[in-house]
């Protein structure tokens, strides 16, 4: 099973939220803030309560509303972020992207950031993808948002993996079990237009699952043992710090 040292990320400044799904109340986040995160179908905590795990199944996702985490809905020209992940990846019923936590709203183009797996843009399957909107809805003159790093790596099914993107306001850049995964034109991705302030009716933040053509779609399925965010771009260094710091039991 999963462990870490939560002292590393507990004592980041930048930390906003870490949920490790072991605990006592495993869908609120440890850290600055103390969110919980709500079953789509769902107002209690009870089918968390033995698992050290957050398990999705295919349709399922969690979320926030937007008026509980205000301290998640990071924008601006200046913003920065780190979304981090340990997960285990299961395949499901049709290939589509992937969405594992974010702001990120396509239908009403009131996109923010997401860490996504399997985006499938500019001949990429299976990799860790950080996606970033300055403008909230599509990239100008394109159909879809394709302002995204993009990795080299394929995150497996059925193994542990230690996914993570950050954004410093210049670039955005994509991580794999500890390493900056590069690719050439794709990752780093240069981006300097901020993320898009989606007001107050925005996106919640979702785990599992976007808002996209009129529904919740982008499913992951599969098992997140730790979930973080900051509102700081970590560096290279910290990023595999946390890796090397981490554990996991199969």
């Amino acid at each position: 099973m999963f462990r870490t040292n939560n002292d590393i990320l507990l004592a980041s400044p930048s930390l906003i939220c870490f949920w490790d799904f072991s605990s006592v109340t495993p869908l609120i986040s440890k850290g600055r803030y103390s969110y919980r995160l709500r079953k789509e179908d769902s107002d209690d905590d009870e089918n968390q309560s033995n698992q050290k795990t957050l398990h999705i199944k295919e349709g399922e996702y969690y979320f926030i509303p937007r008026a509980e985490c205000k301290a998640l809905n990071i924008h601006g020209k200046n913003a920065q972020v780190t979304v981090l992940a340990w997960i285990k990846r299961e395949e499901k019923s049709f290939i589509q992207c992937e969405a594992i936590a974010g702001m990120w709203n396509e239908t009403e183009k009131k996109r923010q950031y997401c860490l996504f797996l399997n985006l499938r843009l500019f001949d990429s399957a299976d990799q860790v993808c950080g996606h970033i909107s300055g403008v909230g809805g599509p990239t100008p003159n394109q159909k879809w948002c394709i302002d995204a790093s993009i990795g080299a790596h394929t995150v497996n099914y059925g193994e542990w993996s230690f996914v993570a993107f950050t954004y410093d306001g210049k670039e955005i850049r994509s991580y794999l079990n500890g390493k900056f995964d590069e690719r050439q034109d794709r990752n780093p991705y240069p981006y300097q237009d901020g993320i898009f302030d989606a007001a107050e009716n925005g996106s919640d933040f979702t785990v599992g699952a976007v808002h996209r053509l009129g529904e919740m779609g982008n499913d992951f399925v599969g098992e997140i043992a730790g979930l973080a965010v900051f509102n700081r771009a970590l560096s290279p260094f910290e990023i595999m710090d946390i890796h090397l710091n981490s554990d996991l039991e199969i």
